[in-house]
């Protein structure tokens, strides 16, 4: 990174948008400028923002099928074990692994393990809870939730520099830019 090491740190440089084009047309821009390590904030979803980002699929569906399957053999094996080799009982001489009636235990341990695996899958991927961003001490931040829209080119990318950051946001005809502190 082309720092200057009489500056003091800074977490990155946030943009603030009146509209929402005005935000996924500065992401557009920042991404073909070559910076990738920015995230964008708004009230609303926005349609073509996730492209814009550049962000990968969500491993969250992956995550919930595995939980479901892992469930659903959890709760068959349980079944079975207990229905056929802990605790054996002839019940109007039916076999001990009637699988018919597994089917409603399997079925809500599927359920089971799948919104306990998307559960914690999402707050793990999202790094929650998360009770301090440094985004959250910038002075124009908290219109975020109600009609403002922000981009915020972090620190860690490898293209950014304080100054010339700040002029190519600058360029983007923001609302204004913002410096966020760590």
């Amino acid at each position: 990174m082309a720092h200057s090491e009489t500056s003091p740190a800074v977490h990155g440089l946030l943009a603030e948008f009146a509209t929402p084009g005005g935000l996924v047309h500065a992401t557009e821009k920042a991404r073909l400028e070559g910076y990738r390590h920015m995230d964008a904030y708004s009230p609303f979803p926005i349609e073509h923002l996730h492209e814009a980002l550049g962000l990968r699929r969500s491993k969250v569906p992956l995550i919930t099928l595995v939980g479901g399957i892992l469930g659903g053999i959890g709760g068959y094996a349980l079944e079975y074990w207990s229905q056929a080799i802990a605790y054996p009982l002839n019940i109007g001489g039916r076999p001990y692994h009637s699988w018919p009636h597994f089917i409603p235990v399997t079925f809500e341990t599927t359920v089971l393990g799948a919104a306990l695996s998307c559960f914690v899958g999402m707050w793990a991927l999202n790094r929650l809870p998360q009770p301090y961003h440094p985004v959250f001490g910038a002075p124009v931040f908290d219109r975020a939730s109600r009609d403002r829209f922000f981009l915020c080119i972090e620190a860690t990318d490898p293209k950014f520099e304080r100054y010339a950051t700040a002029r190519f946001l600058e360029g983007l005809h923001p609302v204004g830019v913002t410096e966020v502190a760590p």
